[in-house]
């Protein structure tokens, strides 16, 4: 945890800046990253929406991997999420990428991989998390985490542009953007969607295989107080019950090893 606030400015919280925006107008080389600071963002950033799906590809790698590290929400990371929200729709991102080309191993859509690192954001920002650093570090825990208090401020801005994606034609993406749907959501202004979130939960449910997809929606589907005994298969029995008993011996072995032992890890 850091004491240190993003440098987003007067966003309003239900806009979405241009993407060119926030690449020009974000002070990057002031904001910490795990490793130091998002001076070589730019370059990143603008080589994602490039039309050659390979400096794409790398670009993203380069970008995320920047401001991804031990689940924690960097100063960097809230305008990065920003741009990549900004970018969902840009041609170069939406429309590239689900081809395969003969000869060449198959890439994962970069819109794909955006929404899933979206998700992944936003989930190390939920509710849970916020309550995990609470318990830990008491009710102060959000104001001194300044980058994670700015994004979850910021939940509808990302919606809006995550929102669309939900009826897209590729199912990989509808699915991934659900997913990220699922944590953005928890923002109060949002609780509004929860009926039609429902009914992309039922529909993925119904058709993916995607195990760590699967887990999110009937967790998400428990906690909207929904029954979900009709929409789990044997799979989704069996990894409850592996995971329940994981857990079980994890907790044992805290107990064994003395009081000073954490039931949960903190968000960070």
């Amino acid at each position: 945890m850091t004491n240190s606030h993003s440098r987003i400015g007067n966003l309003r919280p239900h806009e979405l800046p241009h993407y060119q925006a926030l690449l020009d107008g974000t002070d990057w080389a002031s904001l910490a990253t795990p490793c130091g600071t998002g001076e070589s963002l730019p370059t990143a950033l603008a080589r994602m929406l490039s039309p050659d799906p390979f400096v794409r590809s790398a670009a993203t790698d380069d970008a995320l991997r920047e401001v991804t590290h031990q689940n924690t929400i960097y100063e960097a990371t809230v305008p990065v999420a920003l741009y990549v929200a900004a970018i969902l729709h840009h041609p170069a991102v939406e429309a590239g990428d689900f081809g395969h080309v003969a000869d060449t191993p198959p890439r994962r859509p970069t819109l794909v991989r955006l929404l899933e690192w979206l998700s992944a954001t936003a989930y190390d920002a939920d509710d849970e998390c916020v309550a995990i650093g609470e318990r830990h570090f008491g009710k102060e825990f959000l104001d001194e985490y300044g980058q994670m208090r700015t994004f979850r401020d910021l939940r509808p801005a990302i919606f809006s542009a995550v929102h669309p994606l939900l009826g897209h034609d590729n199912a990989e993406v509808r699915d991934a953007a659900f997913v990220a749907a699922i944590p953005l959501a928890e923002h109060p202004v949002l609780t509004v969607h929860r009926a039609e979130l429902v009914g992309h939960a039922c529909r993925l449910l119904a058709t993916s295989t995607n195990r760590y997809n699967r887990d999110r929606v009937l967790d998400a589907m428990k906690a909207w107080r929904h029954d979900t005994s009709d929409l789990e298969n044997a799979d989704d029995i069996a990894a409850r019950e592996r995971y329940a008993r994981l857990k079980a011996e994890r907790d044992s072995g805290w107990t064994a090893d003395g009081a000073d032992g954490y039931s949960e890890d903190p968000p960070f």
